[in-house]
This record gives C-alpha cells, structure tokens and sequence, in this order.
C-alpha cells in the first residue's frame, strides 16, 4: 500500500546563502537538479513507498509527514550543500593537503567569553552512557539497565530496514506512553521494571546527512522525485511525536549527531532545531545536541562546532571506532607514514588517539560542555567466566584512563558492563554529577599531534583474515537487519566493519606486505575471503553469501565507497 500525503503552503523564509560552486556541488545523484527553496512558499511533499505494517500510522501521521515536509523543503537543499563540500575537501586531501586548523575561524577559538547552554534537565550526570538499537528488546534492557543515559541509536548500530527504521520510532513513542513491552518468540516477557525517574535520559542518533531513506519519497517543488534524508526522517518523527512528552517528563528531546565534518554542517542542524522548536511550540534552546567527534576533520574543529550549536549542545563524544575509519578513509591513497597496522594495534594509548581525546576534553570544558568517551568494544560472555574476566578488566582499564583524562562520562555496549564502568566514573567524581571544572591547561595538542600517525605494529596474515572474517560476519547480520552483533568478543557495529573493509582496500591499494611476507593483492583477498566464508556455519536464509558478494566488490572496487552503508541499503535492504 502506497499513501502520499501533501504540505504546502507558507513558511519561515530560509536563511540567505551563498550558491554553491559546480565544484561543492559534486554531490549525490538525489541531489543533482535540486534548487534552494523558495522565500515565501513551498511545494513539497512527502509520500510513503514503502509498505505500511501493523501501527505504522500511528508514526506516519499526516501531520508528521507535514512535519518532514517543511523540514525538507527548507533544508534539503543545504545537506546537498554540505555533501558537496564533504567531496571537495576530500579532492584537496588527495591533492596532498592535510587538515588544519582554519585561520579563518581563529577568532572563535580564540575568543573567551563564549559558552554553551548549561547542562539541561536529565543530562547534568551522564557518568555512564548505554549505547544500542531501538528494538523493543534492547530498548527495555536499556532502559532497565542503571545507565544514566541511554543512547537510542538509529544509526550504526541498527540496520535501516523499513521496519526497523519505523518500529524504532514506535518503541521510543510507546516508552514515552507507558506501553513499552515485548514477548520473545520463546514466551518470554520484557518489561520496563525501574522507576520512571530511575530510567536513563533517552539521547537519540538519528542517521548522518549521507544517508537516505528510501521508503520515504522527497517531491520537491518542481515535482522531482527524490528519496528523503534518514537525517531529517529520524529526527522529525522522534521530535515531532515525542518532544512535548519528554518536556513534560521533566527532560527534553535530546540527540546525538554523527559524521560531523565541518562548522557548516553544525550549523544546518542548529537551524533545524530552531524551525523545529518553532513548528512544535518549544522555547528555543529546548533541543539539546551532544556531537559525536569521529571524523579527522571534525578534530581540527571542535571549538567552531560547539559554536555553531551552543544554545542547543550538551558536548562532544570520542566516537573512537569512526574516528579511525575516518583517518584510514582520508588518508587512503596517500602512501607511507599514513598506513595503520592491523586494527588490534589500534588502541586509545597510542599517541595520535591520545592527543585527539585530551583535545575534546580541553574543548569542551573550555566551553562548559560535557566531554564524553567512548565505548570500548569488549563485551561479557556469561557462559565463559575467563572471557568475562578479560573483557571486564580491559574496561576497567579503559574507563579509569577516561576518567583521569577528565571525561564527565562513558559509553558502554553491555548492561554487564556498568556496574564496572561506573565503578571507575566514581572513584574519580565522587558526588560530583560531573568535572566541567578541570580545565586541563596541561594539554597542548597542535595539528602534527593530531596528524603522525605512527604507532606501535605490524600488518600481519592475521590481521587480513581478522578484518575479512569480521567484515564479512557483520555485513551478513546488517543485511538480516542487526545494526550491532557481537563477534569474537567484541561488539561490532558499522564504524567497525568499516575499519576493517577499509584497510583491506587500502592494504591492497597501496601494494602492502604482511610481515609474514604476503602481498596483499586482489588474488590474496580473494582466497583468505573464500576460505572464511567456508569455514563458517550456514542457516537458511543466511545473507553470507550477499554479505560476501559485497565485500568483495567494497575491496576491490577501484574507487573507494565512502561508506559500505551506502551500496548496502540501496541494493539490498527493504
């Protein structure tokens, strides 16, 4: 069943920009033709293309469809803007440009009187953050699991199927309401057990402005048909149909936001939450943002970007997983001292990754913003006690050095993990909600900080099979529709899947050598992916075999895919 339900109509007038150069505009194919909107009126509509299951209505109102409309009629046209821009600095970095900090904004970093809002309602103690999907499963777990904050995720940590995208909203809805409930296929019932002042403030990832929702259908005032942004979809539907609620509730509607590159691509969310918060009634400054910091270009930024957003951000997280994909993917065919060795080499003490992390935390308690770390990827297994024991330390360790860098908070994978995470959070906080006051004027981070790149480790035969074996594993679960699966004892999501699939492309790209003596060509990748995907168990119904086709093509192909994400879910996901 198709609906198409239509806004037109007056609206506010769109701030005045400049047009973008045919070299900024090298942008997606959804974007070619599309013009800036119009001052005075808009056309737009959005249809739905996919099918409608059980309660979809109850998300895809008219009115929230009015809602996205208006979004996209205003804002479509400058994510295309910033998507452009994204694909010429990527062209000046493979010319041999680095990153730097911009001369052209020194006057923001250099100036001290500015801050951003103070801490808002449910976010002053963040110590320890739960991350995962919207299921109604993991979301009970979470929302049962003592963390101070869950984090919602739309985005890597779910695969964007139809459903998946829409019934994540109706569990968010149905939690706000009071019905959140679940039974297994076994018979087993979940249910939100803890009070309601007990549950964790809800900050939710909506998809980066990259991506696309294909189920929903962008006419613009012409008329041309364009797939809507995942972006704007995540954010108006949970916005539109939940912020009233968690007002009420004595919180906010609260978000993170991924694969920042730049202060212009703050500043196209700061205006969306100022239409939005026009549109629903919210005193403005009511949407608060945590920024995820997980590409290279956003780290020669942090203090532009909390600027562009500072009457509506709570701080910046170390998205460490994407942060090294981002490196990896920048610096892809630059050669020599821009290669990384095998990913288990990869970790937060090596000098690159310390210095971008004490970076954030100087940052954001500069500007009274919160700092918070990221997720170690190690995860419990409750039938291995040793596993456990292993994968508890390595947190410990992980969370003490977060804590003594000055982190206000943490992010784990795991109810299991809490208790641990919390325990080094505490030593450090005491009764604290937080530690905005340390400033750390210890910290003296420059661009070649930021930039060198050399660490401990080699490439290794081992490290080929391992980035083989868990790309391939992940994409097999994200084509099934799981966004966040656990393999070999560790939590894998999208950001790691695309560390690995991006160093076996670079790898073979620039002609490396294991330390075992084995050249890294087409015929190597193509024999160690052949012997992993027979090595592993089969069900009915599998997609390792579409998983395996993928991956083949994301390692060989000789451009490189910005992100696998992208011919995933536009071939393969429904």
């Amino acid at each position: 069943m198709t609906t198409t339900m239509t806004r037109s109509g007056p609206g506010p007038a769109p701030a005045a920009r400049a047009t973008a150069s045919p070299t900024t505009r090298a942008v997606p194919p959804e974007c070619e033709g599309l013009t800036p909107p119009d001052a005075d009126t808009y056309r737009d509509r959005i249809e739905i293309a996919g099918d409608l299951g059980e309660r979809y209505e109850e998300i895809l109102t008219p009115a929230a469809l009015d809602f996205l409309a208006l979004l996209h009629a205003r804002f479509a046209y400058r994510r295309c803007e910033v998507l452009g821009a994204r694909q010429a600095r990527r062209a000046k970095i493979a010319g041999g440009a680095n990153p730097h900090f911009d001369p052209a904004t020194e006057h923001i970093r250099t100036d001290p009187t500015w801050r951003v809002a103070p801490p808002a309602p449910g976010l002053v103690d963040r110590r320890v953050e739960i991350t995962g999907p919207t299921d109604r499963k993991m979301a009970i777990n979470a929302l049962n699991s003592g963390a101070k904050v869950w984090l919602a995720d739309q985005e890597d940590a779910t695969s964007p199927t139809w459903s998946g995208v829409v019934e994540g909203q109706l569990t968010l809805r149905d939690f706000l309401r009071g019905d959140l409930e679940y039974t297994s296929p076994e018979g087993k019932e979940y249910r939100v057990t803890v009070p309601a002042e007990q549950t964790p403030t809800i900050v939710m990832r909506p998809r980066g402005w990259h991506l696309v929702e294909k189920h929903l259908v962008h006419l613009d005032a012409d008329g041309v048909r364009r797939p809507a942004s995942g972006s704007l979809v995540d954010f108006g539907l949970y916005a539109f149909h939940n912020a009233r609620a968690l007002v009420d509730a004595g919180r906010g509607p609260y978000f993170y936001l991924p694969k920042l590159e730049s202060p212009a691509e703050a500043r196209l969310w700061n205006d969306v939450f100022v239409l939005a918060q026009e549109e629903l009634g919210l005193p403005r400054g009511t949407i608060r943002a945590t920024v995820l910091i997980e590409t290279i270009h956003a780290a020669f930024c942090m203090e532009e970007i909390l600027y562009e957003l500072r009457e509506h951000c709570s701080g910046l997280n170390a998205g460490r997983w994407d942060y090294l994909f981002s490196i990896i993917k920048t610096f892809r065919d630059r050669g020599g001292r821009w290669i990384l060795p095998d990913r288990s080499a990869l970790t937060m003490t090596v000098p690159f990754m310390r210095a971008y992390t004490e970076l954030l935390v100087q940052t954001c308690h500069k500007r009274g913003a919160m700092a918070i770390g990221g997720m170690s990827a190690f995860i419990p297994n409750r039938r291995d006690p040793e596993a456990t024991a292993r994968a508890l330390a390595a947190v410990a360790a992980d969370k003490r050095r977060e804590a003594g860098d000055g982190f206000d908070g943490t992010w784990v994978a795991h109810p299991d993990l809490i208790e641990t995470a919390r325990a080094e959070l505490d030593a450090v906080l005491g009764d604290r909600p937080n530690q905005l006051d340390r400033q750390r004027p210890d910290v003296h981070v420059g661009a070649s900080d930021l930039l060198s790149l050399d660490c401990p480790g080699t490439i290794t035969d081992a490290g080929v099979r391992a980035n083989t074996s868990v790309a391939l594993r992940y994409l097999a679960a994200w084509l099934g529709g799981l966004g966040a699966v656990a393999i070999d004892g560790l939590m894998e999501d999208a950001a790691t899947a695309e560390i690995s699939r991006s160093q076996l492309w670079q790898w073979r790209t620039q002609g490396c050598t294991t330390a075992e003596g084995t050249l890294v060509d087409d015929a190597h990748l193509d024999a160690v992916l052949d012997d992993v995907l027979a090595a592993l168990p089969r069900t009915d119904g599998d997609r390792l075999d579409d998983a395996a086709r993928l991956l083949r093509e994301l390692v060989h192909a000789e451009d490189f895919p910005s992100f696998l994400t992208l011919p995933a879910y536009s071939r393969y996901l429904a």
